[in-house]
């Protein structure tokens, strides 16, 4: 089968790879259909290499079709249409029992003091192969693959492998209260798909920060009220005039470690890059790498006694933070991968709705086969030709 593989930094590729097969009772193997390039897989394209192997199979956000199913999956059957969570998960465990999918015990990944295993996603989450491919091993399919109804175009169901839940999480960490404010930073797929989640959910005021023309613009077609970071150069202060000078009840990040404007951490990252990997991966995951300009911003943002909800994703262990400013205003802090499972039974009745009230059939910017993986990815690390979300298709 074919497959998008990575080879190094900025350098992926489509190979020919071994089909995958049923390995476990508990296996199902899915021909996909469509599959999401993420933010996240950026870090992989741009910063975390030391942790990839040559040729591991990308991806993490899949949907196809059940092609077989071992005999521990009575659940499904081939001809069933699924969506596959980006986190693996058992659904029986202590972590699972607790709505904390993520922390899975059953794929914890113990020898590298990880969570839960992922798709696609580094020796430190489990070198699982990814679904930017043909077709995909779906391990725990007896509780993992969410079945959706025939007909609909993919698109209305995709993203309940990562965005919606993830962003589903992040607003609901925000705790943001009836009619209060809430103040996203980062206008990508999971930004954009907050600002929607935060409005749906109650929110009186949703501002949304970026610096991209394109992102900025799609959030205020959802009446988000937009700071374009590039024109103001005191953001806190833009947000802080636009609530009552107190500050946002509650920000979401999300960014992440190589947010703009943050020259040290970009340094730090071309540093780490250049090295071996033997060297650069203990670096990376006990030292302070991040790029922590908008999670500074989010500390500066937020009202005093208000919640910061981070779905962006971070990697050091020594990052400095401002902890007497965290202390003295009184701020809440969550955060975490996103428990996909726990939110599914709130977030599948909307993007099965007819009038797609989250928008979700309005955030693709291109679809692409997926033997233009290379071109896919560079397009979207360098934010041209206006790309916000990508779905490759291995079936065009």
């Amino acid at each position: 089968m074919k497959a998008v593989t990575w080879h190094g930094k900025r350098d992926v590729r489509v190979d020919e790879v071994p089909d995958p097969r049923i390995e476990e009772p508990t296996d199902a193997i899915v021909r996909i259909t469509s599959t999401g390039i993420c933010g996240s897989d950026l870090h992989l394209y741009e910063v975390l290499g030391p942790f990839m192997g040559e040729g591991d199979i990308l991806g993490h956000e899949p949907m196809g079709i059940v092609e077989e199913a071992g005999p521990g999956v009575p659940n499904l059957r081939a001809g069933d249409r699924v969506v596959v969570p980006f986190n693996i998960s058992c659904g029986h465990c202590y972590m699972c029992d607790h709505g904390l999918q993520s922390q899975c015990e059953t794929t914890q990944v113990t020898e590298k003091g990880k969570g839960g295993a992922l798709f696609g996603y580094t020796k430190l989450y489990g070198q699982v192969p990814g679904g930017q491919a043909e077709y995909l091993r779906v391990p725990q399919a007896q509780y993992g693959p969410v079945k959706v109804p025939d007909g609909p175009s993919d698109e209305r169901f995709l993203y309940l492998s990562d965005v919606v839940p993830t962003a589903w999480q992040a607003v609901d960490y925000a705790q943001v209260p009836a009619e209060g404010s809430v103040v996203v930073f980062g206008l990508g797929p999971i930004g954009q798909m907050c600002c929607r989640i935060a409005r749906h959910r109650g929110a009186g005021k949703v501002i949304g920060v970026d610096l991209v023309p394109e992102r900025l613009a799609l959030a205020a077609r959802y009446g988000v009220t937009t700071v374009d970071a590039r024109a103001e150069k005191d953001v806190p202060g833009a947000i802080r005039d636009l609530t009552d000078g107190r500050g946002a009840d509650s920000v979401i990040d999300a960014v992440g470690m190589e947010a703009h404007g943050a020259p040290l951490g970009k340094l730090a990252h071309q540093m780490v890059g250049l090295l071996p990997d033997r060297v650069a991966a203990p670096l990376m995951e006990k030292g302070g790498v991040d790029r922590l300009a908008v999670l500074h911003q989010a500390i500066d943002t937020v009202r005093r006694g208000g919640t910061i909800s981070l779905s962006g994703v971070y990697g050091g262990m020594l990052d400095p933070l401002p902890m007497m400013e965290l202390f003295d205003k009184q701020i809440q802090l969550r955060m975490g991968q996103a428990n996909v499972r726990h939110w599914i039974d709130d977030v599948l009745p909307l993007v099965s709705d007819e009038s797609d009230p989250l928008g979700v059939e309005d955030l693709a910017t291109h679809k692409l086969p997926l033997d233009k993986a290379p071109e896919a990815y560079r397009m979207f690390q360098q934010k041209q030709d206006g790309a916000i979300k990508i779905l490759l298709q291995p079936s065009v």
